[in-house]
């Protein structure tokens, strides 16, 4: 029963603020114009502020490892291709390929993976080094995929590929992680009054972005495609930690690197895969679906793996 109620406090708190979400936007007190404006507030500002604390806080001497930056990196490249061509062999619409392959592996990270950690750990532990690791390939991919799979094919696909690249390189997330790397290898410590500063902003990230999720369920759009819907989801909830998480332990990993890649690997598929599927002309209905019931079954799939890990001694 100890380790239920662990994974329980893990995981519950979590989702129930999502919830709180979708029920405010149900009710009207959290509007369209209210979504919009925090959006851009968390993902611009909040967010990297709160990733600069962590890493700025952290002893990057003792925490950053190589093996577990690649093993994020090739696991995740890994579950990208051969998603991939299971879908060229089994899906049949060509614009529900992309969205269908960002959607079981392109996971919310930098919402619901730092929220699962700071809830653990109070600080968003080895996420950070995590999506260093896979940030990239995942926009790199999403845009790639969706380009390839477009229902429009009149785009300048030299310019989109130019276009993520520069996406990349200027993601608000990767630019506070990075500028959060010399202060924590020079260990510099803030005075008291910018450190609060600091705080009172990085503080605010995770609940609000949690409200935003749960204010963005549509759940009238839900795909009619439900064999892909739910195969999408055993993907990305079920089969890929299972498969990567054995071997994780294997090499040696434990404790903030397990739920790290937890997290990558079972964290739901993230909204920003809908909102990309939508604006370049691939399956939005399909991409919408996957969010949504990831999300959901998340809170089970999630909470099991956390006590199996729990029970077994390595977090």
């Amino acid at each position: 029963m100890e380790h239920l109620i662990f994974s329980l406090n893990a995981t519950i708190p979590v989702f129930f603020v999502i919830f709180a979400g979708w029920v405010l936007k149900k009710i009207g007190v959290l509007k369209a114009s209210f979504q919009e404006a925090n959006n851009t507030l968390v993902f611009r500002v909040l967010f990297p502020i709160m990733l600069f604390r962590d890493i700025s806080q952290t002893d990057l001497n003792e925490t950053f490892t190589a093996k577990f930056f690649f093993f994020c990196l090739f696991a995740t490249m890994l579950c990208l291709f051969a998603v991939w061509g299971a879908a060229l062999l089994f899906v049949k619409e060509r614009a529900a390929i992309g969205s269908f392959v960002q959607g079981s592996i392109r996971g919310s990270a930098g919402v619901l993976g730092v929220a699962f950690a700071v809830n653990m750990y109070g600080h968003s532990g080895m996420v950070p080094l995590m999506m260093v690791a896979i940030v990239p390939v995942y926009n790199i991919s999403a845009v790639i995929l969706l380009s390839i799979y477009s229902s429009e094919q009149s785009g300048n696909r030299t310019e989109q590929l130019r276009q993520v690249v520069k996406d990349v390189v200027t993601n608000p997330l990767i630019l506070g992680i990075l500028a959060g790397v010399p202060f924590a290898l020079l260990r510099v410590d803030f005075p008291a009054m910018a450190d609060k500063c600091i705080n009172n902003l990085a503080d605010l990230t995770t609940p609000l972005a949690l409200l935003l999720v749960g204010s963005q369920f549509d759940f009238s759009t839900l795909s009619a495609k439900k064999v892909l819907t739910a195969v999408a989801c055993v993907i990305k909830l079920v089969i890929q930690p299972a498969v990567f998480l054995p071997l994780a332990v294997w090499m040696g990993f434990r404790e903030q690197e397990l739920i790290a890649l937890l997290i990558m690997l079972g964290a739901p598929s993230t909204v920003s895969s809908y909102i990309m599927a939508r604006n370049m002309h691939n399956d939005a209905d399909l991409a919408c679906g996957i969010v949504v019931i990831t999300t959901l079954f998340s809170a089970v799939t999630v909470t099991g793996f956390i006590y199996i890990l729990r029970v077994l001694g390595y977090v």
